[in-house]
């Protein structure tokens, strides 16, 4: 089973859009949605548009976004609509037993 996909085009409401990284778990479900930016790029409110965006269709628990030089890791709170800022991500085990197939059809 695949466990990472990298720079995957998909359709959002007809128009098609393409994710840097997507981790999956041990059942095929998305725990992890990853934007990555060039280091001189600064992120921006706008980097974090484009991520929720993406994350409207793949529905992970976990977003992290990066340029190589500062790291934001978040967790998603589908109940307030929000993203939370971590301090790191949980590891991958902890990451996993958070998902289930079900959270993917909310």
């Amino acid at each position: 089973m695949q466990m990472l996909s990298v720079e995957k085009a998909f359709n959002l409401n007809g128009v098609v859009l393409r994710y840097d990284i997507v981790a999956y778990s041990k059942m095929g479900t998305p725990l992890l949605l990853v934007e990555c930016k060039a280091p001189e790029v600064r992120i921006s409110p706008t980097t974090f548009d484009q991520i929720a965006v993406y994350n409207i269709q793949l529905k992970v628990p976990f977003l992290y976004v990066s340029n190589g030089v500062e790291h934001f890791p978040c967790e998603v709170d589908y109940t307030k609509s929000t993203m939370v800022f971590l301090k790191d991500l949980p590891d991958y085990k902890l990451m996993a037993k958070m998902v289930t197939p079900k959270r993917r059809e909310d």
